[in-house]
């Protein structure tokens, strides 16, 4: 069994920053403070700030299972919560979480549809209008894509789709008055 599917209900987390001494906002004495963490999780992009036991051992980059004994507490927060270390770091991760579930995100070029009768889910990703969207569309009626190599050879002027990918995420993640979310999941 792989460990997607050994627990699936399981929400996991990338450590976009650690604070080991918790915020230095915090006018508490050290003794007082806990370790802090940032993270982003790999399903919908929502960003967390985790609460750590104090022998917490995390280090940027990590994946950890946000009902872990190690996290007391996680709560959701905005992108301007988030520390400059982890703003910095989280780009970096959504390009890693769209390499690292390929399929995914191709299945999205594949799947996507019309979001209105004049709006289309592939015209949210940024660079692609009405002529790019087409072909996208005809190109996914004569096969599906397999990988994000083939959307590129398939279809002209879509250069990098991965790219496109976490420009979008991106986006989401920080615009908190989107109308239309696709891959990020926002608390309200």
């Amino acid at each position: 069994m792989s460990d997607s599917e050994s627990d699936s209900d399981a929400e996991t987390a990338v450590i976009l920053d650690h604070l080991p001494h918790g915020r230095s906002d915090d006018d508490r004495p050290q003794y007082q403070k806990q370790p802090l963490a940032y993270a982003v999780s790999t399903d919908e992009f929502r960003l967390v700030e985790l609460t750590l036991a104090a022998d917490a051992d995390l280090s940027i980059g990590d994946t950890v299972d946000l009902s872990a004994d190690l996290i007391e507490t996680a709560r959701t927060v905005d992108y301007a919560d988030l520390s400059g270390g982890g703003q910095s770091e989280l780009e970096y991760v959504i390009e890693d979480v769209i390499e690292e579930n390929e399929r995914r995100f191709v299945d999205f070029f594949n799947d996507a549809r019309p979001i209105t009768t004049r709006l289309h889910a592939l015209n949210l990703l940024p660079g692609i209008g009405k002529k790019l969207r087409n072909a996208i569309l005809d190109e996914r009626k004569r096969k599906p894509f397999e990988s994000f190599e083939e959307l590129t050879d398939r279809v002209d002027g879509l250069h990098n789709p991965r790219e496109v990918l976490a420009d979008r995420i991106m986006e989401e993640i920080r615009e908190e008055d989107l109308k239309y979310r696709t891959f990020a999941r926002r608390e309200e």
